[in-house]
């Protein structure tokens, strides 16, 4: 059985338009999934990349056509300037991490849950009311987001260091732990799936 592992960040539209392809995915080849938020402007800046204020305007207008056309194409909501981007993708990213460790629960449908909320329903998931209730939506008892404080926020750290170890430089990217074949980028998951169709 193969194992991914998926590196994201909870404020990333690429992520968001990720949907639900990657558990499909992972359904159709029995495969599992291991979550991994990472904070992805220490990221950037430990691998090379840039945040999106630096870019170039060229980047930058770019990015927007691309979100846009993506966005139709996949047939999302999506609203290219959300209200509260960027914001401090910790606390919900250790709500993730806290309800996976749980044993418990979608944890896909929980990342997706946080996505939306930033890039389709324009709340700010920095917000401890907002992150209870997406738990609470998702399946999960929203008072993870203070019991899963602490190991969230180690574990948090600790998804940095791998990401960077396992060659991760960006968001969504996919690792195949199998075969350390990686995948960046929600338009490579067609990629993913015939890989793991030969494993």
């Amino acid at each position: 059985m193969a194992h991914i592992d998926y590196y994201l960040g909870t404020i990333s539209p690429w992520c968001y338009l990720a949907g639900d392809r990657l558990e499909r995915i992972a359904r159709e080849h029995k495969a599992t999934i291991t979550y991994k938020p990472v904070d992805l402007m220490q990221l950037f800046a430990r691998t090379g990349g840039q945040k999106l204020a630096d870019r170039h305007d060229s980047r930058k207008d770019y990015r927007l056509q691309e979100l846009t056309r993506w966005a139709a194409y996949l047939k999302l909501p999506f609203n290219l300037h959300p209200a509260h981007f960027p914001t401090n993708m910790a606390p919900s990213s250790y709500a993730v991490i806290a309800a996976q460790a749980s044993g418990a629960g979608n944890v896909g449908a929980l990342v997706r849950g946080f996505l939306r909320a930033v890039w389709a329903e324009n709340r700010d998931i920095a917000d401890d009311a907002v992150i209870r209730d997406v738990l609470a939506a998702n399946g999960f008892d929203p008072a993870i987001a203070d019991k899963g404080l602490f190991i969230g926020a180690e574990q948090y750290g600790r998804n940095l260091e791998d990401a960077v170890a396992a060659g991760a430089f960006g968001a969504p990217f996919y690792i195949v732990r199998e075969t350390g074949q990686k995948f960046w980028g929600q338009d490579r998951l067609n990629f993913l799936a015939d890989h793991l169709a030969t494993i």
